[in-house]
């Protein structure tokens, strides 16, 4: 059973989209589920101003998705990658067991994008 915040983030998930001219992007995939992220942010003096993403899969991931955007904007890069899967469940007020994985996906997600984006700078 999902709780009430994971249905809301799956109804109404917050930062979806894409940001054409992104500073990094990560795109991960659970080939066991068959989930698919693509998430960009937009980086200016070492902060994620902007955070989109893309997901197709179940609502767990759509969930943790938009969790995860709304976890790392605001953030220096640094304080975004210290961002964990227990830090996404915690904020969804849990996942069920069977679900936990996805939340590995956004996070898989967001370090992807900042690895992207510490590559292209350098």
């Amino acid at each position: 059973m999902y709780s009430e915040k994971v249905i809301e983030h799956f109804k109404k998930p917050h930062n979806v989209g894409k940001i054409e001219d992104a500073d990094g992007v990560g795109t991960v995939g659970n080939r066991a589920c068959g989930d698919v992220m693509k998430l960009y942010i937009k980086v200016k003096d070492n902060k994620i101003v902007d955070i989109k993403f893309e997901t197709m899969g179940c609502a767990a991931a759509i969930a943790t998705s938009s969790i995860i955007t709304d976890l790392a904007k605001g953030k220096t890069i640094e304080e975004a990658m210290k961002i964990t899967k227990d830090n996404v469940v915690e904020e969804l007020e849990g996942l069920p067991p069977v679900k936990v994985h996805c939340s590995l996906l956004a996070i898989d997600a967001l370090h992807a994008a900042i690895k992207d984006f510490k590559d292209k700078k350098k």
